[in-house]
């Protein structure tokens, strides 16, 4: 889990609004924060499957909402895959 501030922090990066707490942007930042905690994660604990399938779920999750942005705004979409750093 993210703590509390640094949830807070990546909302604060990514919000469209004032008071967006949920556009597809901040849950895309949110993800890929929680993604690389995990990632992380799994360098130390290489058996920890039940977390490994957390993972993948997360990811399959962002990236639908990815597919999601790509289709109805593709602006939006170049701006958070340059922000995050999520494509090569």
């Amino acid at each position: 889990m993210l703590a509390r501030e640094q949830k807070q922090t990546v909302v604060d990066t990514y919000r469209t609004h004032p008071t967006d707490t949920g556009s597809p942007e901040v849950q895309i930042a949110l993800l890929s924060e929680r993604i690389g905690q995990l990632t992380d994660h799994f360098k130390t604990h290489l058996k920890d499957h039940g977390s490994r399938r957390g993972l993948l779920m997360m990811v399959s999750r962002r990236r639908s909402l990815l597919d999601y942005l790509k289709k109805y705004d593709s602006e939006r979409y170049k701006t958070v895959i340059s922000k995050l750093g999520i494509r090569k």
